[in-house]
Order: C-alpha cells, then structure tokens, then sequence
C-alpha cells in the first residue's frame, strides 16, 4: 500500500507551500527534535507592514544554541510580545476584508499557554490545519524511536521505514541535498514539492509572495484557499523545474 509522507521543523505560522505539503500527504512528521536554528522560521514569519513584508518574532529564553526545538521555551514575558504582535497585526490588516473572522481566532490561538516552543508551534499548525479542513495526520518525530542517523538522508529514510511510508515529499530547497537514486536504492520514492504562483489582492499595494498563512487568511475565505492547496507541482529532480532554473 502506497503512503506519503512529509517532514519539516515546527515552524510558527508558516507560508502556503507548508500547509500544502501537510494536505497533500497521507502523513505529516513533525520535526521537533531537530536542533534549533537562529533567524530561521521556527519562531518568526513575515507579515505586512505599511505594505511592507516585516519579520514577527515570538522571542525565545536564552539558552544554548545547541539544544533541539523542543527543548527550547518561549520568554517570560511572551503575553507582553503577544500583545505587541496582535496590535501589529490589527492594525495593518485593518482594512482586511476577513480580519474580522480571522483575528479572534488568530488572538485564541497565539494566546496558547504552552511556552515550549515546539508545542506551541504544534498547537498553532494543528489549530490552522482544522480551520482550513486539513486532516492529515500529525506525529512528532521525538515520538519515534529512531537509531541515530548517518546523516540527513539516512533520517529521513529511517522515519519512513518506522513509519511505513514508500513516498517522501520535499520542498523543493532540497534539490541539492536529497538524492533520488540514494532514496530510490532503499526503495522509497523522492518528490520535490514546489508551490504554483499564486497571487492575490493584498489592499492596494504591489504583491508580495510567501508571507506568512497570516496573510493568506486576512485576504482570502477558506474556499479560496482551499483551493490554492492544490496549486503545487512535484518533480523529482531539477530538470523537472527547468522553468526556475
């Protein structure tokens, strides 16, 4: 029996091409004890401001730069920086046709109590793939019980044997770090994930592409949206998109 199967860091409200990859597999592995990467989309993502694309940051404890995602907690004063992030967010999507919709949901979902950082970003992904109807399967990779890997390839081919997958999805930035013919070899298919382009009226200002699903919600109704799901293409090498090359 065939089963696909997708894997990515818990990232904070994510782009479109995320929620896409979770649709589109029969199961979606939660990476949480990867280890933490500064300035990445793990707790920040870009949203609108003043018709300008601008980081959101969910500001972290210091700790060391080693430790994995799930060992990492939000600040003591997260509700203080919550509060900042939702003014923002009001007031520059307040001409937003679904802001009214779309914030008291946004406000329930950032105001999560859980301050470790994986399970508040798992809790706001589960919480958006119910509200657009997504029901793929969450796990989390800490949950399995997996030998210690190689390297990057070798992880994710032990996730699909424990998990029983024969597809893995990625995006398509893993061009030049996953093999076909080495995933092929321990008989498991790889497909490159690459998102259509999608454009939507954003107010009155020039579009800017892959911001955070925030900004999505705020400009589109969930038909809409659901919709724009399917807008992906999947290759398995790079001159499968000889478009972007």
């Amino acid at each position: 029996m065939s089963r696909t199967i997708a894997m990515m860091q818990p990232y904070l409200f994510p782009y479109l091409g995320y929620f896409q990859l979770i649709a589109t597999s029969d199961l979606f592995v939660l990476g949480d004890d990867l280890q933490y990467v500064k300035e990445s989309w793990i707790n920040r993502n870009r949203i609108l401001v003043n018709g300008e694309p601008k980081f959101i940051t969910f500001p972290l404890k210091k700790d060391c730069h080693t430790l994995n995602i799930n060992q990492r907690q939000l600040c003591d004063g997260i509700q203080d920086e919550l509060t900042r992030i939702l003014k923002t967010i009001s007031l520059n999507y307040s001409r937003a046709p679904f802001l009214s919709e779309v914030f008291p949901w946004l406000e329930q979902v950032m105001r999560h109590p859980q301050t470790n950082l994986a399970r508040y970003a798992e809790n706001a992904i589960r919480e958006t793939c119910s509200y657009l109807g997504i029901t793929t399967p969450l796990v989390r990779s800490s949950d399995l019980v997996l030998p210690p890997p190689i390297d990057h390839q070798d992880r994710v081919i032990q996730t699909m044997r424990v998990m029983g997958g024969n597809t893995y999805i990625n995006p398509i930035g893993g061009l030049s770090l996953y093999c076909p013919e080495y995933f092929m070899s321990r008989g498991i298919q790889l497909r490159f994930h690459r998102t259509d382009k999608i454009e939507y009226r954003q107010s009155k200002n020039p579009f800017v592409a892959n911001l955070s699903i925030i900004d999505l919600l705020m400009f589109n109704s969930i038909d809409e949206i659901r919709l724009m799901l399917s807008r992906f293409s999947l290759g398995r090498s790079a001159e499968d998109f000889i478009d972007l090359i």
